[in-house]
């Protein structure tokens, strides 16, 4: 069955597994959600999706022996939201240790006059590099965001969203992409990010 799926939705547990299905499929997309290593290891795209604490997150991955398979992984694999912080190599949330295939850490937002946390709303993004991920986005496109927690621009960032300072918005090391945002929330912009995926 993996080998007819254009993409494999791990099921992580979290709560954005059927809109980010539903996204993908409006795209022509053919989706499997698994948990299974076999089916995840033989797919041509796997998507990480995150909603909740990263400490949750981790053990629901290292129950099914994922926390160990990702970092293995050479296809395409775009985190999104907890899921681009769990590439990370760890979280302060629950001082967590992440996949730890991108470096660097995950911090809690700090808030500030009109800088509530969690960030919450649409924002626009600043391309730091050229990258397929990217393709077709402008200054004026906007993508939606709900985190309470971030990674500050680095050196695999490769879009920034600005809530106070930098921050990482869209980062890439090898096959591995992350998002912070919900594209599957993010209308035309966010339709783009994931047809751009679909195509690596």
């Amino acid at each position: 069955m993996s080998a007819r799926a254009d993409v494999v939705i791990i099921d992580s547990g979290g709560a954005n597994l059927a809109s980010l299905r539903h996204a993908l499929e409006r795209l022509d997309a053919r989706c499997l959600i698994s948990s299974d290593p076999a089916i995840i290891a033989a797919a041509p795209r796997v998507l990480l999706p995150g909603v909740g604490a990263a400490g949750d997150a981790m053990r629901r991955l290292a129950a099914a022996q994922l926390d160990r398979l990702i970092p293995q992984l050479r296809v395409p694999l775009l985190g999104v939201c907890l899921g681009m912080q769990l590439l990370f190599e760890h979280s302060s949330e629950d001082d967590t240790p992440g996949l730890g295939v991108l470096r660097g850490r995950v911090e809690r937002l700090t808030p500030g006059p009109g800088l509530p946390v969690p960030h919450m709303g649409w924002n626009t993004l600043e391309a730091l590099v050229d990258d397929p991920l990217l393709e077709g986005l402008g200054t004026a496109d906007y993508v939606y965001f709900v985190h309470s927690y971030a990674a500050a621009v680095g050196d695999g960032t490769l879009a920034a969203v600005r809530y106070g300072t930098p921050l990482a918005a869209v980062v890439r090391r090898d096959n591995f992409l992350g998002v912070q945002f919900h594209p599957e929330r993010s209308a035309a912009a966010g339709a783009r990010i994931l047809r751009n995926f679909l195509a690596l």
